[in-house]
């Protein structure tokens, strides 16, 4: 159940309340899982900001911010979860994944697709996100194979649905770069079940119960750090 909260009736920026309260899953199983990050991806998803009221800067910005975060860090964060996990099924998935990244030149689609958009990250556009990145920071390197997979799951599934609205933005830029959007919109689908399917293999080296509240801790700091990305 989902509680979405609007922070006014007017549009832009300013009028988006991007927080949310999700009742947690009763199950503590794939579907419970699959189920949770389903709609913290349609809350985020349902927030952005409608593109027609955002500024030429406001949309530079999101581009901006975005790149700041992905470019220096999902390789970072997907190898952590690679080093996290204990199934020989878990280390296999991500480690597709991850020669899908470096054999494509991932991080390299993007900054093209930036400067296409004239969006190239600035300090300034870096400091806004920096609080918020140094907390997934620090939870990623906690190495928890649970939270961490749910958290990748969580962010493939978010950067696959959020890519039509990105490549938008771009065009509105004056932007006709659209290998990175195109690419994205598709293989992460992909992605995102494949560490579905990781997680359900990691739950068979689970001894302990684990708390819901830990068991989407990475998903939730990682959703204010999208938040951060969207509305600064």
């Amino acid at each position: 159940m989902i509680s979405n909260n609007e922070g006014g009736s007017g549009s832009g920026l300013a009028s988006r309340n991007l927080s949310v309260e999700i009742e947690l899953p009763k199950r503590f199983d794939p579907a419970g899982a699959q189920e949770y990050i389903k709609v913290a991806i349609d809350n985020v998803v349902s927030g952005l900001p409608d593109p027609d009221s955002l500024s030429h800067e406001q949309r530079r910005g999101i581009i901006a911010r975005y790149t700041a975060v992905l470019e220096g860090n999902f390789i970072y964060w997907m190898t952590a979860t690679y080093l996290s996990v204990h199934s020989s099924e878990g280390h296999a998935i991500i480690e597709d994944n991850l020669r899908e990244e470096v054999r494509d030149n991932h991080p390299g689609m993007l900054r093209r697709f930036a400067v296409a958009a004239h969006a190239t990250s600035t300090d300034v556009d870096r400091t806004a996100i920096d609080r918020e990145l140094q907390a997934v920071r620090a939870f990623v390197a906690r190495l928890a194979a649970l939270e961490i997979v749910l958290m990748m799951a969580f962010f493939e599934g978010f950067i696959q649905r959020f890519m039509p609205y990105l490549a938008d933005l771009a065009v509105r830029q004056g932007s006709h770069e659209r290998e990175y959007t195109d690419v994205h919109s598709v293989v992460d689908l992909a992605h995102t079940q494949g560490l579905l399917d990781a997680f359900a293999s990691e739950l068979s080296f689970v001894h302990e119960p684990v708390s819901h509240a830990t068991l989407f801790e990475g998903v939730e700091v990682l959703r204010t750090l999208i938040n951060a990305i969207i509305r600064p």
